[in-house]
C-alpha cells in the first residue's frame, strides 16, 4: 500500500501537473486532521504525521511515541482519503488558475462545448472550460458544438467551483493578437500595430508602422497574394479589414485613414484635434462609409473628431465664418469711440472715465452733460452725438 500511495501521486504529478510535494504535504495534513479525531492527546502534547519520500511508509507520533492503534489505522485512512481527494481537487483548480492567469492578454484555443443562456461554453484542450459571454460575441458569428474557436484570454477569476475564464471574440487585441500569430514580422518586433478601431463582425481598420526601411508594414501584413490577412478574415467570418499605414503627419494619417475616399482637403484645429474634411460629392457616401462605418473607424484610429463635407458645402462654410469675423469687425468698430470724427486716444480715455464706454452711450447722451467735459463744447457734443446716432443707423 504504500509503494502504491506513492505511484498514484507520481502518477497525479504527471497526468494533472500538481507537484508531488503538494500532494505529499496535502497527504500529511489529512492524516494529522484525522489523528486529532481519534486520539486522546493531552494539553502538552502534539502529535505529527510523517510520509517517508523514499518508501511511503506513513509514520504518526504522539509526542515522542510512535502511534500503533488499529483504530487510527482505519479511521485515519477513511478520512484521509476524502480529505486527499479534496486536496488533489483544490490543488488541480489552482494549477488552472495559474496556467490561465499567465495567459491573460493572449490567445487561446478550444472547442464549443455546450450553450448556456447565450453564453458559449468553451471546452479548452480538457484542461478547462472559458465562457464566452454573450457581450463578448461578434454579431454575425455563428457556432455550433464541437467547432473550434480561438478566443482573446480577458480575466481569469476565482470561483468556489474552480477558476473563471472570460473570454472575448470582439476585444480589439483579439484582432492585435491574430495579426501576431499570421505575421511574423508583427510578432518579432520589426512591424508595429500602432492603433485599431473594431465594429465587430462588420469592419476593422488597423494601423501599422515599420521600424525597418526595407520591410513594407503594410505589405507584411497582407501577405503573398493577401493570404495572411485573408486568413485572419476567414477567423473572424468574413469581418473586412483594412490596414493603413501609419504616419506621423496628421493630415497624411486622416487621409490614409479615410481610404478607399479620396480627399480633396483638409482643415485642421489642432487645439481641439478636430478636422474638416473636404470631399468631391462622389466620394461623400465612400467617405461616411455604410452606417457612418467608414468615418467612425478612422476618427477613432487617429484619435480626431473628423467632419466630412462636400466641396459645395466648403464654400458655404467659409462664407459663413467670413459673414462671422465681418460681424465681429463691425462690433469692433461700433463700440471703438475712437471711429467718432475728432475723438483720439486722450478723448476716448476721458470720455470713458465719464462713463461712455462706447458709441451708442453717445448717441443716448445729454448734450449738456457731454457738454461739461474738458475740451468738448456744446457744438462738439451735438456734433458727436450726431456721428454717433449716424453709426447706429448704418
Amino acid at each position: 500500500m504504500n509503494g502504491e500511495l506513492l505511484a498514484i501521486l507520481e502518477q497525479l504529478e504527471r497526468e494533472k501537473g500538481i507537484k508531488k510535494e503538494v500532494l505529499i504535504a496535502a497527504v500529511e495534513a489529512a492524516i494529522l486532521s484525522a489523528a486529532r479525531k481519534v486520539i486522546d492527546v493531552k494539553p502538552d502534547e502534539e502529535i505529527s504525521v510523517e510520509l517517508d519520500r523514499e518508501t511511503g511508509k506513513i509514520r504518526a507520533k504522539k509526542g515522542k511515541e510512535e502511534i500503533t492503534s488499529g483504530d487510527f489505522s482505519r479511521i485515519a485512512a477513511s478520512t484521509a482519503k476524502q480529505v486527499i481527494i479534496q486536496k488533489i481537487r483544490e490543488a488541480e483548480k489552482e494549477v488552472i488558475f495559474t496556467e490561465f492567469q499567465a495567459k491573460v492578454g493572449q490567445i487561446v484555443s478550444g472547442a464549443v462545448y455546450r450553450f448556456e443562456r447565450g453564453n458559449i461554453i468553451v471546452d479548452l484542450l480538457g484542461k478547462a472550460e472559458g465562457i464566452l459571454p454573450r457581450q463578448e460575441q461578434s454579431p454575425k458569428e455563428e457556432f455550433k458544438q464541437g467547432d473550434r474557436i480561438k478566443a482573446y484570454c480577458l480575466e481569469v477569476k476565482k470561483d468556489t467551483k474552480g477558476p473563471q475564464i472570460i473570454l472575448s471574440r470582439t476585444h480589439p487585441n483579439f484582432i492585435k493578437k491574430l495579426f501576431e500569430l499570421e505575421v511574423p514580422e508583427i510578432y518579432e518586433g520589426i512591424v508595429e500595430i500602432k492603433s485599431i478601431s473594431r465594429l465587430p463582425g462588420e469592419r476593422t481598420k488597423i494601423s501599422v508602422w515599420s521600424k525597418n526601411d526595407k520591410v513594407d508594414s503594410v505589405g507584411a501584413c497582407v501577405g503573398m497574394r493577401g493570404q495572411r490577412v485573408k486568413n485572419i478574415v476567414s477567423e473572424l467570418q468574413g469581418e473586412k479589414i483594412d490596414i493603413v499605414p501609419w504616419n506621423e503627419d496628421i493630415s497624411e494619417y486622416i487621409r490614409l485613414a479615410l481610404l478607399p475616399a479620396q480627399i480633396q482637403e483638409i482643415h485642421l484645429d489642432k487645439v481641439n484635434k478636430k478636422a474638416e474634411v473636404i470631399v468631391a460629392d462622389d466620394q461623400l457616401s465612400l467617405a461616411i462609409g455604410k452606417h457612418g462605418q467608414n468615418v467612425k473607424l478612422a476618427s477613432k484610429l487617429v484619435e480626431w473628431e473628423l467632419d466630412i463635407r462636400t466641396k459645395e458645402e466648403a464654400p458655404l462654410i467659409q462664407e459663413t465664418k467670413r459673414a462671422e469675423k465681418k460681424e465681429e469687425e463691425e462690433e469692433a468698430v461700433f463700440s471703438d469711440l475712437c471711429s467718432l470724427p475728432g475723438v483720439g486716444e486722450k478723448t476716448k480715455d476721458m470720455l470713458g472715465k465719464a462713463g461712455y464706454k462706447g458709441i451708442e452711450d453717445i448717441a443716448h447722451a445729454d448734450p449738456e452733460k457731454l457738454s461739461e467735459l474738458k475740451g468738448i463744447g456744446k457744438k462738439k457734443a451735438l456734433r458727436l452725438i450726431e456721428e454717433a446716432k449716424k453709426i447706429i443707423a448704418k
